[in-house]
């Protein structure tokens, strides 16, 4: 397990090992910019989401941010179009596809 180097997630760990929640052979690594990598992924969900009034329910929220994602994860070339129509699909296809299902 790698965690940023925020304390509190090294505690709680240890104190999950204790109560055998976790396995004590765990090995657990400490990586001091975590946390940006993880920021720099999201990074395009929040420009995107900035500029919106807000999202009024968690329901809006999880298709917008899923939608948002699933649009990144198609232009990195990280989503499998499988039945979708393959990768020679232009990008109103995949969506009409994806959306389908």
């Amino acid at each position: 397990m790698t965690l940023d180097a925020y304390a509190a997630s090294h505690r709680a760990v240890a104190d999950l090992k204790e109560t055998g929640e976790l396995p004590e052979r765990l090995l657990v690594r400490s990586s001091k910019y975590l946390n940006n990598l993880i920021e720099q992924d999201h990074r395009r969900i929040k420009q995107r989401l900035r500029p919106m009034p807000g999202l009024k329910s968690f329901q809006t929220a999880k298709a917008v941010i899923g939608g948002i994602e699933l649009a990144e994860k198609i232009e990195k070339g990280q989503f499998k179009f499988g039945k979708l129509g393959g990768s020679g699909a232009t990008m109103p296809e995949i969506w009409r596809a994806a959306l389908a299902e």
